[in-house]
């Protein structure tokens, strides 16, 4: 399972080490009873893989991403706002209409055929309004919470996740100098740093009953340029299974060479965006100029060109700052460079 975890998810060897052996406590049923399988909060600055960790495993467990009941902590900032959570209290204003998010049902829904796991994650949980924060003591503690209308939830087969990004900021301050390909501090000495600093917000920000029912705290480290180079291989195979499905007989092929992934890693790292800067400048470089010449019907693949395979390859342009995508089947190519896209034939 580690080896599908790591597969899915780059760059944060300890999140791994820590998840792995509660979902194998769990399938070995020796997880305690009266309480959730396992609790972690998630440290970190964003664009680490805190949200993607939780994806990863929903992902190897149910066989999709998406298999899990995940609560965005910035629509309950005030407490009214937690009532969506557990549903009015019969004889209150729209306790009918009301449907509870943290129900049975839905618990159930997050679960699959083949793991009865069901994974929930609380994203941002520092920005929930304190009467959340004191509801999920109770589901950490004793694995079932009461919804207004009495019914009883049972927390005792999921997993919960709890995200935060308390912290990020003095780590990014801290790690400023050290970000990057340029970096030269071991990863060790720097992991610590980022504990102390994550460790520190999250004793100013949560009372020690609630950090005392956290199974384990992991604090995500900044991606260097190894796994940057990893996630833009995985961004890149992505996006050819992405074209292979949606385009069915009109799919390509794409080609990516090494001086092309070089310039989107040097455009794409970044300290305080992480990961989706370097999804950002797949996007920018890659896919919009990708996308112009489909709608344009410059790659279309009839018969010969299906038998052999219509082939798109990023190029690293002239000036060496842009990508030129050249359709090598039909002698046209397209460009991205300061927000204009540029097309035009090969003469």
């Amino acid at each position: 399972m580690g080896v599908a975890l790591a597969r899915r998810l780059v760059g944060q060897p300890a999140a791994i080490a820590a998840v792995v052996p509660f979902v194998e406590m769990y399938r070995a049923r020796l997880t305690p009873e009266g309480q959730p399988a396992g609790v972690f909060l998630l440290l970190g600055p964003t664009g680490t893989g805190k949200t993607k960790t939780v994806e990863a495993l929903a992902d190897v467990l149910h066989g999709s991403p998406k298999k899990l009941l995940k609560v965005d902590c910035g629509e309950y900032q005030m407490e009214h706002e937690v009532a969506k959570l557990l549903g009015a209290p019969p004889g209150y204003l729209g306790h009918r209409e009301t449907q509870p998010l943290l129900t049975q049902q839905k618990l159930s829904a997050a679960a699959s055929e083949s793991c009865d796991l069901a994974i929930v994650l609380f994203d941002e949980i520092e920005k929930a309004a304190p009467t959340l924060v004191r509801l999920l003591l109770g589901v950490l503690d004793k694995g079932t919470l009461r919804l207004g209308d009495s019914t009883l939830v049972n927390f005792e087969r999921t997993m919960i996740f709890l995200t935060s990004n308390l912290g990020a900021r003095d780590m990014s301050h801290e790690l400023r100098p050290e970000f990057g390909f340029d970096s030269n501090v071991p990863r060790s000495s720097r992991a610590g740093k980022l504990d102390r600093i994550g460790m520190a917000a999250v004793r100013k920000n949560f009372s020690p009953e609630f950090i005392n029912r956290i199974d384990a705290v992991v604090t995500y480290q900044p991606l260097d340029s190894e796994a940057l180079t990893a996630i833009l291989n995985q961004q890149i195979e992505d996006l050819q299974a992405h074209i292979n499905r949606r385009l069915g007989e009109q799919a390509f092929r794409i080609e990516v060479p090494a001086r092309s992934r070089k310039f989107l890693l040097e455009r794409g790292a970044s300290a305080e965006y992480g990961a989706r800067e370097l999804k950002r400048t797949v996007q920018r470089y890659l896919i919009q100029p990708l996308a112009v010449m489909v709608a344009g019907g410059e790659i279309r693949a009839g018969t010969e060109e299906r038998a052999a395979g219509v082939l798109v390859r990023a190029e690293l342009g002239p000036c060496k700052q842009k990508l030129v995508l050249r359709n090598l089947g039909q002698r046209s190519q397209v460009s991205w460079e300061e927000g204009t896209v540029e097309e035009r034939l090969i003469n």
